[in-house]
């Protein structure tokens, strides 16, 4: 790709745009800092979980191309192995660097850094993790991702300890995969004992959150840290998918509705606090009117006031691309129906948070997140980072206030 230019003029500074997952934002972190002296450089960390996800990159391109118009934009993540070709004929674009090699400084030709300090963020997130050795029907993600790699328990404690050094108050461990964290490391340890280190090395680490998790393979170290541990958030996003059993069948994934259930119905018994999130897909291949109406139970059933809901795109290679398609029409319907119903469960238990006191963790733009990550409006001129207590009295656009 040509070297980047080094020690330009100061008021020339690279831009590290991310799209997609944590996982992305973490390395993107990492990026903004082995790129800091690189000068007039744009990088879009894309994302290609969804035909959406490949459109807002190619979005993405295009207005970063339009505010920097003698920039060098290049492309990494995802997309830029899994949608090379057609990344690569955009004429915004000037390179793409494989989503494997991004945090190598030899793939950008600069200097390899001795140790690179992560910018200083209120909120650090870690991977503890990367690639995926699933293989789920509708998805691309391993051939952008590769094998399950998993971070060794020291390296992990060291970066927790430069962010803590740097000012970092909630600490998030993310990865592709997170819950096999582990397998492949001598003795295959759980996640949880990950969980329990980080936690017991670092006292002063006031919170510490997970991204999203697959209920399944969550262990029984783990299980018992979010039900009892303070400083692990009441916070529990899980990689549901579907709330029906034969699609998830389909999907090739390795839950039942009843185990998602189940495990919510402990964790709710022993942490009534804890707020449950998911990821849902709508329209997934042979999905009839029924196997709809259990995917939208579901999120009153596990109580979900974090979800996040996907409308099923084909995804070149991928089994679920050949089965039998759910028209384009209903599909949407039914991701707007499960929307309407995350909305109304959320709006009910953000009402049930009026009143109560909560610990909140400021960020920039004038809002902080609660430890349950509801979110709340600030006094004017809360510093970031700080830690305060709000009662919320009301809710307006979605934030508690």
């Amino acid at each position: 790709m040509g070297r980047l230019r080094v020690n330009a003029p100061p008021s020339i500074k690279p831009e590290v745009i991310s799209l997609g997952c944590r996982l992305n934002i973490a390395e993107s972190e990492r990026m903004k800092a082995m790129l800091a002296d690189s000068g007039d450089v744009v990088v879009i960390n894309s994302c290609a979980v969804t035909s959406e996800a490949v459109r807002q990159t190619r979005q993405a391109i295009r207005k970063a191309r339009r505010a920097r118009p003698d920039a060098r934009l290049i492309v990494t993540g995802c997309a830029a192995d899994i949608e090379r070709d057609q990344l690569a004929e955009m004429p915004e674009v000037d390179g793409l660097i494989a989503n494997a090699a991004k945090l190598d400084p030899r793939a950008w030709n600069v200097p390899l850094p001795e140790a690179p300090p992560p910018p200083t963020r209120t909120r650090a997130f870690i991977a503890v993790q990367n690639g995926c050795d699933h293989a789920c029907t509708f998805c691309v993600i391993p051939q952008g991702r590769g094998a399950s790699r998993s971070i060794k328990i020291s390296e992990v404690l060291r970066e927790v300890e430069h962010h803590l050094e740097l000012g970092a108050r909630e600490v998030v461990l993310t990865g592709v995969d997170v819950t096999s964290w582990g397998h492949d490391l001598p003795g295959s340890p759980p996640l949880g004992a990950l969980v329990a280190a980080v936690l017991d090395a670092f006292p002063q680490l006031q919170r510490l959150r997970m991204s999203s998790l697959d209920g399944v393979e969550i262990d029984e170290a783990l299980f018992e840290l979010f039900a009892s541990e303070a400083r692990l958030m009441p916070h529990l996003h899980l990689s549901m998918q579907h709330g029906d059993d034969l699609i998830l069948k389909r999907m090739k994934r390795r839950h039942s509705r009843a185990d998602a259930v189940t495990l919510v119905q402990r964790l709710k018994a022993r942490r009534p606090d804890i707020a449950i999130g998911a990821d849902l897909i709508a329209g997934f291949p042979t999905e009839t009117p029924e196997h709809h109406a259990a995917n939208l139970s579901i999120i009153d059933e596990l109580d979900i006031v974090h979800g996040h809901i996907f409308p099923y795109s084909p995804r070149p290679g991928t089994p679920a691309a050949r089965m039998p398609q759910v028209a384009r029409e209903v599909v949407k319907q039914r991701a707007a129906e499960l929307r309407e119903a995350v909305a109304a469960r959320r709006a009910s238990w953000l009402h049930s948070l009026v009143g109560e006191t909560l610990s909140v963790l400021a960020e920039r733009d004038g809002t902080g997140y609660a430890p349950s990550y509801a979110r709340v409006d600030l006094p004017e001129g809360t510093p970031a980072g700080k830690l305060i207590d709000i009662t919320p009295r009301s809710i307006e656009g979605g934030l508690l206030r």
